[in-house]
């Protein structure tokens, strides 16, 4: 009787530790949304959201969205020298970037149940709708250094505005209704850490390269070259669930 035991534990106990590592480890949806910092925005880059399926044993199809504020890599913050407030001296234009992403994401490595991380590789590519949105500066029209009588507010234009007399910056959203579309393309290739210890929870971050074109030259600065290409490197955090 004890050999039947001790044979049922030899034989039964590795399947079933086995089937309990693969019922923690796998999932078959997953959705997760993050915040990015890249080298061409500031201090947050924008946001993403990402609905993942699976399609294989270690492969995800995946559909997302990224909004971003892509700055030029001249871009140069002043400060006035009437109020002191900040300006980005030459800028004459934003570019907010929506990027639309279809992709697949490998598994290079499990993470054992409750401990260690998931590695993944992400490929992506879809196309970009870039919001080129002017920019404005509170300006001292008339040279009065007072400007509560004389001030105001203008799409900035380095050939016209003296940078002496500009006392600042206008409002984030001011003239997004004078904004253009500009179509391009987006291509994406990353390295993905998560980090949870839940089977339904996601916790981690991506790492990699983003590279983003559009149809012509997008005129951010007009004292500088612009470009329709935008290469940047990039980290999101992100939290999630899957089931």
């Amino acid at each position: 009787m004890r050999k039947k035991a001790y044979f049922f534990l030899l034989f039964f106990l590795p399947l079933l530790s086995s089937a309990q590592d693969h019922d923690v480890e796998s999932y078959d949806k997953e959705f997760v949304w993050g915040i990015n910092k890249n080298t061409a925005g500031g201090l947050i880059g924008g946001f993403m959201i990402r609905s993942s399926k699976r399609i294989g044993d270690k492969l995800y199809q995946s559909l997302g969205i990224e909004v971003v504020n892509v700055k030029h890599p001249l871009e140069v913050r002043r400060n006035s020298n009437i109020t002191g407030n900040l300006f980005i001296y030459g800028k004459t234009n934003y570019l907010y970037a929506i990027r639309a992403q279809y992709g697949r994401e490998l598994i290079l490595f499990r993470k054992a149940p409750q401990q260690g991380v998931e590695l993944k590789l992400i490929t992506a590519i879809g196309p970009s709708i870039g919001i080129v949105a002017p920019y404005y500066i509170d300006y001292d029209a008339d040279g009065r250094n007072n400007p509560s009588v004389s001030s105001r507010k203008e799409q900035y234009d380095p050939y016209k505005h003296n940078a002496d007399f500009i006392l600042g910056t206008g409002h984030i959203l001011q003239g997004i209704q004078e904004s253009k579309i500009q179509l391009g393309a987006n291509v994406k290739a990353a390295l993905s850490f998560e980090l949870g210890t839940s089977k339904t929870s996601v916790t981690g971050f991506e790492a990699g390269f983003l590279l983003d074109a559009y149809t012509k030259e997008v005129p951010l600065i007009e004292t500088a070259d612009n470009k329709a290409i935008f290469p940047t490197a990039f980290i999101t955090l992100f939290y999630g669930k899957r089931r």
